[in-house]
């Protein structure tokens, strides 16, 4: 018997066959705007909706599943993602423009459906010039900014379930709140249609300027940050009792909040996950220490600590 054929089964060796591409131990650092993270157990990139559907529809139900996108608003623990990671890329990126709205693809960016609606004369959309992320994302925290969000203007979603099933949601299934959805455990977004009306194009290319000058105005963009750290709470904004509590600047290994923005954190150069996760749980204390607040986290966390790392935090 070969080397080979004594070899216990690995995750990667079970998977039912796709087009796309599947790679083991895949490392996620890259893909991730903090630039930090340990490895997936196996990274798939499905070839297109059909592809990723079949992926679901023959994966065995207790293999753990992760789907991630632009990693905008992502840490992805040391430790790594056991299980499938699922990464839209290429088949999902398409965008259409029709006299009002845009179908966009999951792995379509924000900032590229913005650009373009306010090409073909279309408004409504411009506050996605505002978030650094993809669609699929944005739908599934309810993405919004400079007052705009996926619930002011989503006609519906489709999605592919844990199990392979192709469902169109609207709206009201997703059931929006604040940076939230209900989107149904394990499916994965692959499109959504947005509402838009006729607008002037100047004035459109105008207030997308306006946003961009106001975001790079106020937030630390060209570092490695993963956007708003926590939510608001209600009637409250998470920035000005970050800054109340002293944390304006405040540091742990390579992870700093920003002096920019204090709702932001920011790789400053070397940073673990470790270090990011910790560094958000010491200002959640102080904040609550001061102010009494317990603020929630905004950015997703998820994975595996690294091997020795005790998570003394929320998860």
């Amino acid at each position: 018997m070969s080397a080979a054929a004594m070899r216990p089964a690995t995750l990667v060796d079970i998977l039912p066959p796709v087009r796309g591409r599947v790679q083991a131990d895949a490392p996620l650092a890259p893909f991730t705007w903090f630039r930090v993270g340990g490895p997936a157990e196996v990274l798939v990139r499905p070839a297109d909706e059909q592809d990723l559907a079949h992926l679901l529809s023959e994966l065995p139900l207790d293999v753990p599943v992760h789907v991630i996108g632009a990693c905008s608003n992502l840490i992805i623990r040391d430790g790594g993602l056991p299980g499938v990671v699922i990464r839209l890329a290429r088949g999902f990126g398409a965008i259409e423009v029709e006299a009002d709205g845009v179908i966009a693809g999951a792995a379509a960016l924000d900032a590229t459906v913005a650009e373009r609606a306010a090409a073909a004369g279309l408004t409504g959309l411009e506050f996605l010039s505002g978030i650094p992320g993809s669609v699929g994302g944005a739908v599934v925290m309810n993405g919004g900014a400079y007052g705009g969000d996926m619930a002011s203007c989503l006609d519906w979603a489709d999605i592919v379930s844990r199990t392979g099933e192709r469902r169109r949601l609207t709206a009201a299934d997703l059931a929006f709140a604040y940076r939230h959805s209900r989107l149904p455990y394990g499916a994965v977004v692959v499109r959504a249609r947005l509402r838009a009306d006729r607008g002037v194009p100047a004035a459109v290319s105008a207030r997308m300027a306006e946003i961009r000058k106001a975001r790079e105005a106020s937030q630390p963009v060209r570092t490695r940050t993963g956007g708003s750290t926590f939510r608001n709470p209600a009637g409250m904004k998470a920035w000005e009792l970050i800054e109340s509590a002293g944390c304006r600047g405040l540091t742990r290994g390579g992870a700093q909040v920003s002096e920019k923005h204090c709702n932001f954190l920011i790789n400053s150069g070397g940073a673990t996950a470790t270090d990011l996760e910790g560094l958000g749980e010491e200002v959640r204390r102080r904040v609550h220490a001061a102010t009494g607040v317990w603020l929630d986290w905004e950015i997703h966390r998820i994975g595996v600590p690294a091997p020795g790392v005790r998570m003394g935090w929320s998860e």
